[in-house]
């Protein structure tokens, strides 16, 4: 990517070079649990509620659906599909044990816990039979994933004929002017807020490097598609700062 002013010089690289070993990102991840949902909160002006909303409204869930959440995390949005989308299950999957026990946490705390079994687990390597699932969530985990390649096949492994995907990850805004200003925020302000917070010295420099390395929406539309998925679209949410990505197994 060429840069051409100082505002462009602060947007992330495309294509920097990430260690992104299951090891390394869960340790990341472990260090920041106890705060993680407050700095998402905060950092995000409250939007990742809206967002979560619309990618569970978008997939027309059923009553009797079983979900797969997918790098779940805290289970913030297996609780969205438990509780706004009406699901009778979700099985949460991620691979950082203190990101997990605080799921679980929550779950107990809201009486979901017996419908929303969590599982220590690899997203390239899901620990799933085929064709398990009515649906699969994942929210802004895919772009830690080493492979993601490997993460789209088995997320398409999993699901039912007919099965519903929905991705949420961030994006770097196009507009002008927005795209300028979130990427000034997302190299200074973010990463300033997120290590005071969180007290970690990585995870928020992390952040605006691996989204801004990470594929483009057409790329990654591109990536679901050849991965046997159909229908696949990606809907900007918030100025492009998100993309949510909708797709349906063939």
């Amino acid at each position: 990517m060429r840069m051409s002013d100082p505002a462009r010089a602060a947007a992330p690289v495309r294509g920097q070079p990430l260690e992104k070993s299951p090891d390394r990102i869960a340790g990341m991840f472990d260090a920041i649990a106890i705060r993680y949902d407050l700095l998402n909160h905060v950092l995000s002006g409250g939007s990742d509620w809206y967002w979560r909303w619309r990618a569970i409204r978008a997939l027309r869930l059923e009553p009797t659906d079983i979900v797969l959440d997918l790098c779940t995390g805290t289970c913030d949005f297996g609780i969205e599909a438990l509780q706004r989308g009406g699901v009778a299950r979700v099985v949460g999957v991620d691979f950082a044990a203190e990101m997990l026990r605080i799921g679980r946490d929550k779950l107990r705390r809201r009486g979901l816990w017996a419908r929303a079994p969590l599982v220590r687990g690899d997203a390239a390597r899901i620990p799933l039979a085929d064709r398990s699932v009515d649906a699969v969530t994942i929210a802004f985990g895919i772009r830690n994933v080493e492979v993601p390649e490997e993460a789209c096949r088995e997320m398409a492994r999993v699901l039912k004929p007919g099965g519903q995907l929905a991705v949420l990850e961030f994006s770097m805004p196009t507009a002008p002017g927005i795209r300028q200003g979130y990427a000034w925020y997302f190299r200074h302000v973010l990463p300033c807020i997120g290590r005071i917070v969180s007290r970690h010295s990585d995870a928020y420099t992390y952040l605006p490097t691996s989204v801004g390395s990470f594929f483009t929406p057409a790329e990654f539309t591109g990536l679901l598609e050849r991965s046997g998925l159909r229908q696949v679209r990606a809907v900007p949410l918030t100025f492009g700062v998100v993309q949510l990505y909708l797709a349906q197994k063939g």
